[in-house]
């Protein structure tokens, strides 16, 4: 069966609103690929260490760093993007400087972002060719798909190159401990109230335009309060601000923004603040630990805070901090919480 007669048979398929799951060995699947990665597969991973002038080891270290399955060895699998990636680990200076575990920290951390991007991508794209799949060419809707992906590249690259920009500053403004890269921060967790009981009465339409608006609403007003997203799992986003009163405007205008949508359950939204370790664009350490256990034990549509935020709020008009009982957690025998609301 050619390409063009598996596509057809996908576009029919999506049309009826069904998914039809292809081999990875289909003509549709290797005419997609080759589309992406400009190119066949050529090579197996002994020629792409000869070719790219890498050691076995270092490849086979690189490829589980992007977080791919290992490849047979005699499977011609890799393309010549392949071997031009593999290549700047042996002829880059700029590569060979950087310590092996710290280049594959980084590579780790890149590909675990792009993974999620990449879902989200062809996700996005299959709606699109669903959308548009009856009546719809085969070789038009691949050309659109290709003609699609240098303008995600290119966006990409400026978006990377923004938030790299954005990130130079703040390691200059934000003065860090030599050793162990800690900064004082506000960290908050904002989760949506009943999130699991709440997917099982929506459909999957339903569920995926309120993780949308979830996303939507959460990356507009954490960006323009000042803060900046950390990562979002599922139904509950982590932010960290600089200070104690950009995060308190944040979570409530979080609060007032999801109560004027009517696709979204009530928040609960935890803070806390000090010494936060960050690493790779995550953070770690005691402060987030609390905020995260604040944000498990707040009721919908509250805001619970530690005693540094309530301490660092005192002399602000703006809100009210009430002290509440203390709380038996995880790790944490008598944590004292207190309730944050606007004036």
């Amino acid at each position: 069966m050619t390409w063009e007669q598996d596509f057809g048979e996908f576009l029919e398929a999506a049309a009826r609103g069904e998914r039809r799951r292809l081999d990875e060995s289909s003509a549709l699947v290797t005419a997609l690929e080759e589309r992406v990665l400009d190119g066949p597969r050529r090579y197996t991973r002994g020629e792409v260490v000869a070719r790219a002038g890498v050691t076995e080891d270092e490849a086979l270290r690189l490829w589980r760093s992007l977080g791919f399955p290992d490849v047979p060895d005699d499977l011609v699998y890799f393309t010549d993007r392949d071997v031009e990636a593999a290549s700047l680990l042996a002829t880059d200076p700029a590569a060979r400087a950087l310590p092996t575990d710290v280049r594959e920290t980084v590579i780790r951390a890149i590909a675990q972002s792009m993974s999620r991007l990449a879902d989200w991508q062809v996700g996005m794209l299959a709606r699109m060719v669903a959308d548009r799949a009856e009546g719809a060419e085969p070789e038009n809707a691949l050309a659109a798909a290709r003609d699609l992906l240098p303008l995600l590249e290119r966006a990409q690259s400026y978006i990377w190159r923004r938030h790299v920009a954005a990130a130079v500053s703040r390691f200059v403004v934000g003065p860090l401990d030599d050793e162990n890269d800690t900064r004082e921060l506000t960290v908050g967790f904002a989760d949506m109230v009943g999130f699991t009981r709440t997917t099982r009465r929506r459909s999957p339409a339903e569920l995926a335009e309120m993780i949308a608006q979830f996303e939507a609403v959460t990356t507009d007003v954490i960006g323009g309060g000042g803060g900046r997203i950390v990562k979002t799992v599922g139904d509950e986003v982590l932010f960290v601000t600089d200070t104690v009163a950009a995060a308190a405007e944040i979570a409530v205008a979080l609060h007032e923004r999801v109560r004027a949508e009517p696709v979204l359950p009530p928040l609960r939204i935890g803070l806390a603040a000090g010494e936060v370790l960050t690493r790779f664009g995550d953070v770690y350490g005691e402060t987030v630990n609390i905020a995260a256990r604040l944000t498990t034990h707040a009721r919908p549509d509250t805001i619970l805070v530690d005693r540094e935020v309530r301490e660092a709020l005192r002399a602000d008009h703006r809100y009210t901090v009430r002290r509440l009982r203390p709380l038996q957690v995880k790790g944490y025998r008598h944590l004292q919480p207190y309730a944050l609301n606007p004036r």
